[in-house]
């Protein structure tokens, strides 16, 4: 993975720096609306990053409409096979695309193309009308897509990494996870990132999302632990990274905070973990292609060294 010369970075200016610091503290009172705020306001940003490189937009990987992904292709030649990052974005199970906007959430795909990494933007289906097991199926056939189509990608099959965020960090983490929906090789993975995600389903009063999670699980309690991520942890799971932000949905650094002791308890040793100061459950990912590198450059040595 390596960096070519590249327009300026655009610097997350005050204004919006001014907007995390006062959303953060209350972040969990209205989301939705904290969500916008965010999701505005660094796309504006992002108009100015460099966009470096090529896409191939709506490839399908399934037969729903939803069931495709975006491949971002780094500009400087390579004659070696790539190292892939596939994203998945969140919107709480039940809203959400992989181009939220006309910046977010390719900006993530750009960074990494930018770094030399084939950047795979995932879409899936949606609750309530495709319910638990539907995501976490999802991401097996597109991970089985990247894997049967590295060839004709440039990509190297032993090098595919997969990251979400929120509701695309569960989905991902899942199938990471639990053996029952990976095939008979194993995940495929050489590593995960988890982003915010909810690791953990829940319906506590603390979650001010408690519905959207029932829309996607149900309400029967078994149904929400047979689909927790942090349950399905056993020596079988590829080298994980976790970042949090300071200001989360409710409930959901908490999770992340099991997972980690989690696998620490498994191996004996942490694992890489991020705790983003001032950023948000948003920024967190709609900052990547910024100025802020810190979270994107921990990833890039996780990829690098994935342990």
């Amino acid at each position: 993975m390596s960096t070519i010369s590249s327009p300026a970075l655009p610097e997350i200016p005050a204004w919006l720096r001014q907007s995390m610091a006062e959303v953060g503290p209350r972040w969990g009172t209205s989301v939705q609306a904290h969500v916008k705020q965010m999701v505005d306001g660094f796309t504006q940003v992002l108009r100015d990053a460099p966009k470096l490189g090529t896409v191939r937009r709506n490839l399908p990987y399934g037969t729903d409409p939803r069931q495709c992904v975006d491949v971002y292709f780094p500009q400087q030649p390579s004659d070696q096979p790539r190292p892939v990052l596939m994203f998945v974005h969140g919107g709480a199970f039940v809203e959400g695309e992989k181009d939220r906007t006309e910046e977010i959430y390719g900006n993530v795909l750009w960074y990494f193309a930018r770094h030399g990494v084939i950047g795979v933007n995932v879409e899936f289906r949606l609750a309530p009308e495709h319910r638990y097991p539907s995501g976490t199926q999802d991401i097996a056939a597109a991970v089985a897509w990247v894997r049967r189509n590295a060839a004709e990608l440039g990509a190297d099959p032993n090098r595919i990494f997969l990251m979400g965020h929120s509701a695309g960090g569960a989905h991902a983490a899942h199938y990471a996870y639990d053996a029952r929906f990976q095939p008979a090789d194993g995940h495929g993975l050489a590593g995960l990132i988890v982003v915010s995600g909810r690791v953990r389903a829940e319906n506590t009063p603390e979650n001010p999302n408690a519905s959207r999670v029932e829309a996607y699980y149900g309400k029967d309690p078994q149904v929400m632990e047979d689909g927790s991520a942090v349950n399905h942890v056993t020596p079988a799971v590829p080298p994980t990274m976790i970042a949090v932000a300071e200001y989360e949905n409710p409930l959901i650094d908490v999770h992340c905070a099991e997972l980690f002791h989690a696998l620490a308890r498994l191996r004996r040793r942490a694992p890489r973990f991020v705790w983003l100061a001032g950023h948000n459950h948003t920024s967190i990912v709609a900052h990547f292609n910024t100025a802020e590198e810190y979270l994107g450059r921990q990833v890039l040595e996780f990829m690098a060294a994935p342990a």
